[in-house]
């Protein structure tokens, strides 16, 4: 995560330790975009997983069932995580490179849970040392064409660096109940653009991205940890909130000029 977010969890006002080592060379490395390149990535393994464990429950928040996965998937996904390391990224054209990095970062995520399963909250699994932010995300354990790569490498230094796209926000899955959903299936490039406006819309119209509680305009931390890349103000913010909300709850947000509140839900999506 960039250290913005990570003193924000801390509540620091001082930068924290960098991420990985190598990740800026990693970063001109992959980068390139191939237009009308042929070039496909085999995510089935991962769809396949998602199909079997994932489930949404009543209250609209999408779970895994992590008590239940069998070795045998466990051992899939990690094989699935290996072929990702395998793929020659630049010779996939833009989108194709964009669902690339998002199913590689989900996928990743699930598989650091199932490997230390049972764990309260993503801030249990403590894997770098030197960092002063709890949890796995600037460990360097992804390896992609020989690069080691932390979760904060493929977010901050690839995702959005390249894109500079809120959207992207809601297409990253960190593994909290908090977060924006698991996706049902992995990303394609084919869809991308579609499934980054959807994701958007499912989380700004459920209430633990956007409520009116009380008369106070209650939204998710991510509104307020990543405030620069919704516009870099609460206005800007609140207008992007406006343009993926349902016509109901937008014409509810125009009487705000500010947000009163914001929170966030760190337990683990568990079943």
């Amino acid at each position: 995560m960039r250290r913005f977010l990570l003193a924000a969890w801390l509540g620091l006002a001082c930068p924290l330790v960098a991420s990985s080592a190598g990740a800026g060379q990693a970063v001109d490395r992959f980068a390139g975009d191939r237009a009308g390149a042929e070039h496909t990535v085999d995510h089935g393994a991962f769809a396949a997983f998602l199909a079997r464990y994932r489930v949404v429950g009543p209250d609209g928040v999408a779970r895994v069932r992590y008590a239940d996965v069998a070795p045998a998937d466990a051992t899939r996904l990690r094989a699935y995580l290996a072929r990702l390391g395998e793929v020659e990224v630049a010779a996939l054209d833009r989108d194709a490179q964009l669902a690339f990095w998002l199913n590689l970062f989900n996928a990743a995520v699930v598989e650091v849970v199932l490997a230390h399963y049972p764990v309260a909250s993503m801030r249990d699994i403590d894997l770098d040392p030197r960092a002063a932010v709890h949890g796995p995300w600037t460990a360097a354990e992804l390896e992609v064409a020989g690069d080691a790569l932390s979760l904060a490498d493929i977010e901050d230094d690839i995702l959005f660096t390249y894109w500079r796209d809120p959207r992207v926000h809601y297409a990253l899955h960190r593994g909290s109940l908090g977060c924006p959903n698991l996706p049902a299936e992995p990303f394609t490039g084919a869809d991308i653009d579609a499934r980054l406006d959807a994701a958007a819309m499912a989380y700004v119209n459920h209430p633990r991205g956007v409520a009116i509680e009380g008369g106070d305009l209650v939204v998710s931390s991510l509104y307020r940890w990543f405030q620069d890349d919704f516009g870099g103000s609460e206005p800007a913010v609140l207008r992007h909130l406006k343009a993926f909300a349902e016509p109901t709850r937008a014409m509810r947000l125009q009487r705000f000029d500010g947000i009163d509140r914001d929170r966030y839900d760190w337990r683990l999506n568990d079943r």
